[in-house]
């Protein structure tokens, strides 16, 4: 008896859109006769493919970018 076939497992993602920018979407997509869904997943097909066992360095967030807001210590005075 042949195995049963395993089904792949899906996870949702869910976005909110603007009714300006939903009526865009459909607009461009209308346009170049294609579904906002396959619009969006080849857009981001780059980040689902290629990052699925690490990330390579250099798109890792560096120590300065993440202090770059982080300036308690300092602080600005007009009366100084």
């Amino acid at each position: 008896m042949p195995r049963p076939k395993k089904r792949k497992k899906f996870k949702k993602v869910e976005l909110m859109l603007s009714h300006r920018q939903m009526k865009s979407l459909k607009n461009y997509c209308r346009a170049r006769k294609t579904t906002p869904t396959k619009l969006i997943k080849k857009s981001i097909r780059s980040y689902t493919e290629n990052f699925s066992l690490e990330v390579p360095e250099k798109y890792h967030a560096t120590h300065n970018q993440l202090d770059l807001f982080n300036k308690e210590h300092e602080s600005l005075s007009m009366f100084d």
